[in-house]
Parts: C-alpha cells; sequence; structure tokens
C-alpha cells in the first residue's frame, strides 16, 4: 500500500483499561459452546445447504456434543422457516438440544420468528439490532444513539409479549448489539441495561448478552479490554451469560476468543472449521482443540475428526485448508530432516514408556506435535512424508512405522542418502509405499552380482558347534557352490565366500529381528561389511527363515560393496 492510501486509515482507539485482570489468569474450564453452522455458515455458502444437508450438519452437530445450535434465521425466507418446521415435525432436536433462531429487532419479523418455534421444546431467541456509529450513520441515515435504544428496547418488548403465543417451548433470550466490536462501550453497556430491564434475568434464567466483533478491527488484547470492561461494568452479572462471537477480518478469531474468556465471557459461537461471512467465524474445532491440548474436558468430542471434516466438506462444499489446524491434512506432517528425527525419537521414547509399565496414560510428549493425533482420529502414517527437504530420520521412521523394519542407527545415512538422491531425480516427496520399494531395490535382498540359488547347512562331524556350508551361487551370471566351515550359518557362509577367492571385507555388524507390521512373519536381518578399501556398506535381508534373512543381508551388503 503506497503512502498515500496508507493517510486514509487510523488507528483503532484502546480501552483505558489501565487495571485490566485478564493477562493474569488461565483458561480452566470450557465456555458454554453454541455452534451458528446453520446460519452464519450456511449463509457464507456460495451454494447454501439443502434441507437434507443441513438435517446431515444439524446431526453432526448433536454427535459432536453441542446442546445449542443456531439453526437460522426463521424470518428470512420459506427455506429457513420450513427447516425448523421440519426439526419440530419430525421430532429430530434432542430434548437436551436447545434450537437458537435469529432475528432482527423487528416486529413482522419477530411476530414470524416465533411462529416457525410453536412444538419447540427448549429455544433460545437470539434478537440482535446494530449499535455501532459506522451503522448508525451510513445503515441507518444518521440515526441517533437514542434511535438505536429504542429499537432495541421495542423489540425486546415485543420478544417478552409473544413469549406466551408459544406456552409449551421453554425459552432463553439472547441480545446482541451487533457491531459491537466498533460501538462505544458505553452506549453498548446502555443498549444491554435497556434491553435487561424489559427481559428482568434472574440468576436462576439468566439472559445472553452476545458481543459480537462482527468485524475484528484491533488486535486480540483490545479485544480484550472491551469484554473486560463490560463483564466489570454490567449490572447484575450473575444475571447474565456473556457470549463471544467473534470474525476473522484480522486473521486473529481465535485469539480475540481465547482471551475474551480470560476477560471473563463465559460462552462461545462459532463454527467448525471456522466457515463463516468474509474471513469468517470463530473456528470452534481449534478452540476446542486448543483447550483438550492443555487438559481442559470441553464437551465437545472430536475422536473422529476426518468424518467430520468429511461431512463438513461434503454438505458445505467447501475445503478445510491443509494447514488448517488439527484438522488439515499437512498438519501432523513433518518435511524437515531434524523434525522428522525428534518426531520418531519421540515416539519411540513414549512407546518404551508405555511398554515399561508408567501407565496406561502416559503424559504426552512428542516434539513439534502439540496433541496425539490418534486422540482426533488422525493417523501416524501420514505424520512423516519424504522430499528433498527431509533428514535420515524421515526414512528410517516411516520403514520402522509403516513396514516394521529397525534400521541400525548407522545404517540411516546410507538408506536416506539413497531415496533422497531418488527424491532429487524424480523432483516430487514419495509416498510410504515407494520409500519401501526404495529400500528393497538398493538394500534389501539385493541379488546382483551375486546370488544363492540354493543353501545347505550340515553339523560337522566330529567338530562340536561347527557348520558345514554348501551354497549354489550365481556370481556374474557363471554357476558355482562353494563351501566353507564355520561357527554359525553366516560365519560359514563367509569362509565359503573366502575359500572361491570372493572375501575382500570383514564383517562389523550384525542385526535382526521380526518385523512388526503383522502383514507376514517375516524376520529382518541387516549386515555391516567393511571392505578392503575401507568402505563401510550395510545390507538388508528379508525372508521367513532368520537364518536365511541374515545370508540375504550378508549378500545384500557384498553386491552393494561391488
Amino acid at each position: 500500500m503506497n503512502t498515500q492510501n496508507i493517510r486514509k486509515y487510523r488507528p483503532f482507539p484502546e480501552v483505558g483499561l489501565t487495571d485490566r485482570q485478564w493477562p493474569d489468569r488461565t483458561i480452566t474450564t470450557a465456555p458454554i459452546w453454541c455452534s451458528v453452522d446453520l446460519r452464519d455458515g450456511n449463509q457464507a455458502l456460495p451454494v447454501p445447504m439443502s434441507v437434507e444437508e443441513k438435517l446431515e450438519m444439524f446431526d453432526l452437530l448433536v454427535e459432536v456434543g453441542f446442546r445449542q445450535i443456531e439453526v437460522g434465521f426463521p424470518s428470512a425466507s420459506e427455506t429457513e422457516f420450513n427447516f425448523l418446521r421440519r426439526l419440530v415435525e419430525d421430532k429430530l432436536i434432542p430434548d437436551e438440544v436447545q434450537v437458537q433462531v435469529l432475528v432482527q429487532a423487528r416486529e413482522h419479523l419477530i411476530r414470524r420468528t416465533f411462529e416457525a418455534l410453536e412444538g419447540v421444546e427448549n429455544a433460545i431467541v437470539h434478537m440482535y439490532n446494530s449499535t455501532s456509529p459506522l451503522q448508525r450513520r451510513v445503515t441507518f441515515g444518521d440515526a441517533s444513539r437514542e434511535d438505536i435504544r429504542k429499537m432495541a428496547v421495542d423489540g425486546a418488548t415485543m420478544v417478552r409479549e409473544l413469549i406466551p403465543t408459544v406456552p409449551g417451548t421453554s425459552i432463553d433470550l439472547e441480545y446482541s448489539p451487533e457491531s459491537f466490536s466498533d460501538t462505544e462501550l458505553d452506549f453498548a453497556l446502555e443498549v444491554c441495561e435497556s434491553v435487561m430491564e424489559v427481559w428482568a434475568p434472574t440468576p436462576e434464567k439468566p439472559v445472553i448478552l452476545n458481543l459480537p466483533a462482527t468485524v475484528e478491527w484491533t488486535t486480540p488484547n483490545i479485544h480484550a479490554d472491551q469484554i473486560e470492561w463490560f463483564c466489570r461494568n454490567i449490572r447484575e452479572r450473575e444475571s447474565v451469560h456473556v457470549s463471544l462471537h467473534t470474525h476473522n477480518d484480522r486473521g486473529t478469531g481465535i485469539a480475540a476468543t481465547e482471551l475474551g474468556l480470560l476477560a471473563g465471557a463465559d460462552r462461545v459461537e462459532g463454527t467448525l472449521f471456522g466457515n463463516g461471512e468474509r474471513t469468517g467465524n470463530l473456528d470452534i474445532v481449534t478452540a476446542a482443540l486448543n483447550m483438550n491440548s492443555h487438559g481442559i474436558e470441553t464437551g465437545l468430542d472430536f475422536t473422529d475428526l476426518p468424518r467430520i471434516r468429511e461431512v463438513y466438506e461434503r454438505t458445505t462444499r467447501m475445503e478445510v485448508p491443509d494447514r488448517q489446524p488439527y484438522a488439515g491434512e499437512l498438519v501432523f506432517t513433518a518435511f524437515s530432516g531434524s523434525h522428522q528425527d525428534a518426531i520418531k525419537k519421540g515416539f519411540d521414547r513414549r512407546g518404551r514408556d508405555l511398554a515399561e509399565g508408567k501407565g496406561d496414560i502416559v503424559e504426552w510428549g512428542v516434539p513439534y506435535l502439540t496433541i496425539d493425533p490418534e486422540d482426533i482420529g488422525r493417523s501416524y502414517e501420514a505424520i512423516i512424508r519424504i522430499n528433498s527437504q527431509s533428514g535420515k530420520g524421515g526414512v528410517a521412521y516411516i520403514l520402522d512405522r509403516e513396514y516394521g523394519f529397525d534400521l541400525p542407527k548407522t545404517m540411516h545415512p546410507q538408506v536416506g542418502k539413497q531415496v533422497y538422491d531418488l527424491v532429487d531425480q524424480l523432483g516430487r516427496e514419495l509416498n510410504p509405499g515407494e520409500v519401501r520399494d526404495a529400500f528393497f531395490k538398493y538394500f534389501a535382498n539385493v541379488g546382483e552380482p551375486l546370488h544363492v540359488t540354493g543353501y545347505e547347512l550340515d553339523q560337522q562331524e566330529g567338530e562340536r558347534g561347527i557348520l558345514c556350508c554348501r551354497a549354489d551361487i550365481l556370481i556374474n551370471g557363471e554357476k558355482r557352490q562353494i563351501v566353507g566351515l564355520g561357527n554359525g550359518p553366516i560365519n560359514a557362509f563367509v569362509h565359503a565366500l573366502g575359500e572361491d577367492g570372493h572375501k575382500d571385507f570383514v564383517l562389523t555388524d550384525y542385526r535382526s529381528h521380526s518385523l512388526r507390521d503383522g502383514s507376514s512373519a517375516d524376520a529382518a536381518a541387516y549386515v555391516q561389511l567393511k571392505h578392503e578399501d575401507g568402505r563401510l556398506v550395510w545390507g538388508a535381508g528379508v525372508d521367513p527363515s532368520i537364518e536365511m534373512a541374515g545370508l540375504k543381508a550378508l549378500v545384500s551388503a557384498w553386491n552393494l560393496l561391488r
């Protein structure tokens, strides 16, 4: 933005709350949650949800655990009206769920809203009118403060008078000074208290005063100051549930909500994944899981987040971005080599702690991961993916976690380099299956130029503990039989190679284990050879027989030295 254009903007005024308390507080309990997916989220869609899609979304919200769900704006259209009637007539609203209906402070709209409520057992009537100086000047044609206050009071009076028309419905009341975020605080307070005088709340039947950041004009700390000022100055605070409804114009809607809770708010309105007008509403999934990551129960169940995401994307036709916290495709993925190595060590340490019987629940502590992906239905499979930025630990992690190969530490660099050379050659990342294929191509069961076609072991007569190895081999395409003695299968084969003039190495390391992927009874073995010229090479072997796995590992390493 050039210098001339920047001059038309002004900084947002401070609240002037010099003794603010919220910075010294900590969130320890969850707020009352209210989903506005079926109203704010739906009206933000290029193609609004059909009634059937709304019904599926409603069921999902109930399943997640929302007990307050704003179902729409029944006075706005027949579709909105008919959706609520469908919920009522098909008896789809659970007893414990309050459906919330939104309405402007206008008489004919309020009357239509109460018509839609007939037969609802538990409802919240949410009335609003805009209060900010900008709205008073532009939208309402230079309306005065008193004009706006009277609009709110008249609407509140109409709501109160219509409550007896739905005698079978238990109704809670909510008022929003829309555009609270840029309304003078003293005027927002005045309007809210005027509405309270009409509705006469009590501690047993509190009113909801919803303070929307309809537009996010400023930083989250200023929003927190606004909320704390309001909470400290509203009369009959014990008869009020202060509610937050943040938007995301500056990209800090979640932070503003969290600081607003520190400032004293009791309730939160938002949507799944932050869908909403312009840049969106509060992302309740992120806000709730942030609390979960600090050990706070929220009453919302996101243990199958992939399914929740699937229903959301299908019914709204919106996409959850790859980097969306918790839900995005790549948020539990590490490409950086150092990150991969730290994550692998974290999971290894956690596995050891669980195996050593330190309890069914071991405190979460894996570097770079604030939450256990399994707790929200995510898989460990995609935590580490391999591209040119990955480290040696990433390849080892994939082979271990996905396929059960526990590579020796000193083997990691050789395998890693070969895989990353392949990544550079292809110019793209590798999926786990391609990493496994590369491991077998370059390191495991390598069959050229030396290949074993037959292998027998016999106890050497008269020599306790000494075995005789007879092996049929192909070497550079030539069939041969070699024989050697040794104190074990691999040692005997090494001596057989020596007898045939093919031992130009020393065996320096050998490891083996059963594979842990559960798909077979295979064993894996790893052999390190040191060539006469000083080169160190690892080879791997896989076979149902642990003896043959070791032999194949030796042959692989021998071939890799050529």
